[in-house]
């Protein structure tokens, strides 16, 4: 299977089961020990947060410039505002989104998306992708709280 084939797979596997993915994300960041402030969020805030997120990752994915489609989604989203307003501090608004990242690869793995050695080549090569699209959502949110700071 190509690099392309197993990444559509990956993308369209994502956005299909979007809201089931966020609902294991959002059990995870409301009883992890390093984001204790999601426990009082409200669960339908977070939810809406992980599912548009998920839900667009193949369109930042396949983007011809990944860091404005990113920038793009989490203005979207509302996802820094959000946190800020809540007074969700900085640390723990970039670890949920780590939280995120990494469920995007545990629902994949639970759902044997990956068969061969090929196919995990490629898995490989498309987590350097997701890393990367994670780490442009993280860079916004941290410039968008430290521009909401300085108000």
């Amino acid at each position: 299977m190509t690099q392309k084939a197993l990444s559509d797979r990956l993308m369209d596997l994502v956005n299909q089961n979007a809201e089931q993915i966020a609902g294991q994300w959002h059990k995870s960041v409301t009883t992890n020990l390093r984001t204790p402030s999601f426990c009082a969020s409200p669960k339908e805030g977070c939810l809406r947060h992980a599912t548009f997120l998920y839900k667009n990752l193949k369109r930042m994915y396949f983007a011809d410039n990944p860091f404005q489609e990113v920038q793009r989604v989490m203005d979207a989203t509302g996802y820094a505002e959000e946190m800020f307003s809540r007074r969700i501090p900085l640390a723990e608004a970039v670890y949920a989104l780590i939280l995120m990242r990494r469920y995007v690869w545990l629902y994949a793995e639970s759902s044997a998306l990956f068969d061969t050695g090929l196919d995990m080549y490629a898995a490989l090569q498309s987590t350097n992708r997701i890393l990367l699209l994670f780490d442009y959502a993280v860079y916004t949110v941290i410039d968008k709280y430290e521009k909401m700071s300085k108000r």
